[in-house]
C-alpha cells in the first residue's frame, strides 16, 4: 500500500535539489548577460575605433590631395614665374581643401641664417639685445663644425653645465631640435619656432611673404619702415625692389625657396574639418615632381620631420 501524508518519508532532499538547480540558473544568467554587455562594449568600442580610423584616413588622403594640387601649380611654372606664395580651394570627392603654400625663404634658415637675424628675431619677440646675442652664438655653436674635440669651448659649456649630451656641430635636421641647445629658455624657443625652419637654404629671407616678427629681425629695419613696407607689399602696382629698400637691404630678398610650406584645411563630406601641414622640396629633375619633407597633422600635432639637406 502507498505512503500516506503521514508515513514519515522525507521530501527535503528533492526540495534541496530543486533550489539548487534555479540557483545554477540564475548563475548561468547572470554569466550571460555579463558576457553580453562585455560584447556590447567591445562592439561599441570597435566602432568608435573604426570610425576615428575612417575619419584619419579620409583627412590623410584629402591632405595629400591637396598638397598634390599644390604642387602642380609651383611644379608647372618655370622658376622665375613661380609664385612665392598662394592659396585656393577645391573639391575632392565629397568634401573639400582649403589651401596655402608659401615659400620657406619667408622664415629663418637655423643652418644659414647669420647672427644678426637669429638674434634680431629674438630681440623682436621680447629677449634684451645682450641675451638674444648670447643665444644666437649658442645657435652657431650647435651648428658650427669642430675639431677641437674636448678642448671645443662648446663642447666643455655642456660638459660643465650637466647636460648629458653634447652640441651635434653639424646642422640642424629638423627646427624642433631648437629644444636641445642648451642655454636657451623654453619659452624663448617656444616663440622662435613659428618663424624658423631648417628648408629654406638661404642666409636672407623674402620680404614678400615674411610674417611681420621675420621683418623685424632685419638688422636695417625700423618700425616706420616696417609699417609702409606691410602696407606697400599688398599693392600689385609697387615695385617689389622698393621693398628691399624699406628693409634696409641686408638680409632681405626676392628669391624663393624650393621648398615649401603648404597647409591643408580638410572638409570632410558632414562637415567637420581637420587638415595638415606639409613642407615639399619641388625637385628640377627625377620620376617624381616633388619630396616630402616633414608631414604634421593638425589633430595629434605628430611630425615626421625628414632630412634637412636640400642638394
Amino acid at each position: 500500500m502507498p505512503a500516506g501524508p503521514d508515513s514519515g518519508t522525507d521530501v527535503r532532499p528533492a526540495r534541496s535539489a530543486r533550489g539548487f538547480i534555479v540557483i545554477a540558473v540564475l548563475w548561468i544568467l547572470a554569466a550571460l548577460s555579463a558576457l553580453v554587455l562585455i560584447y556590447l562594449t567591445y562592439v561599441t568600442n570597435t566602432a568608435v575605433i573604426v570610425a576615428g580610423s575612417t575619419d584619419r584616413i579620409q583627412t590623410e588622403a584629402m591632405v595629400t590631395g591637396g598638397v598634390e594640387l599644390a604642387a602642380l601649380q609651383l611644379a608647372g611654372a618655370s622658376e622665375a614665374a613661380r609664385p612665392t606664395s598662394g592659396t585656393f580651394n577645391a573639391r575632392l570627392g565629397a568634401g573639400r581643401v582649403f589651401v596655402t603654400f608659401r615659400s620657406e625663404a619667408a622664415r629663418i634658415d637655423l643652418n644659414a641664417a647669420p647672427k644678426s637675424l637669429l638674434a634680431g628675431l629674438m630681440t623682436g619677440l621680447g629677449v634684451s639685445p645682450t641675451d638674444a646675442a648670447l643665444y644666437a652664438d649658442r645657435i652657431l655653436a650647435w651648428r658650427g663644425p669642430t675639431e677641437l674635440g674636448d678642448s671645443d669651448p662648446e663642447n666643455s659649456f655642456y660638459k660643465t653645465s650637466g647636460v648629458a649630451y653634447l652640441p651635434r656641430h653639424a646642422p640642424f635636421p629638423a627646427a624642433e631640435e631648437l629644444w636641445l641647445v642648451h642655454g636657451i629658455p623654453a619659452a624663448v624657443i617656444g616663440r622662435m619656432l613659428p618663424f624658423v625652419t631648417v628648408f629654406s637654404n638661404l642666409a636672407s629671407i623674402n620680404v614678400l611673404d615674411a610674417a611681420p616678427q621675420v621683418l623685424a629681425a632685419l638688422s636695417g629695419m625700423t618700425p616706420e619702415n616696417l609699417q609702409a613696407l606691410l602696407a606697400q607689399r599688398s599693392d600689385p602696382s609697387v615695385d617689389p625692389h622698393a621693398l628691399i629698400a624699406l628693409s634696409g637691404g641686408e638680409g632681405a630678398t626676392l628669391a624663393s625657396s624650393r621648398a615649401y610650406r603648404v597647409a591643408v584645411d580638410a572638409e570632410l563630406p558632414d562637415g567637420r574639418r581637420s587638415g595638415g601641414e606639409v613642407v615639399i622640396l619641388l625637385l628640377e629633375s627625377g620620376d617624381e615632381p616633388y619630396r616630402v619633407l616633414s608631414w604634421r597633422n593638425n589633430s595629434d600635432g605628430s611630425t615626421s620631420p625628414q632630412k634637412a639637406s636640400l642638394r
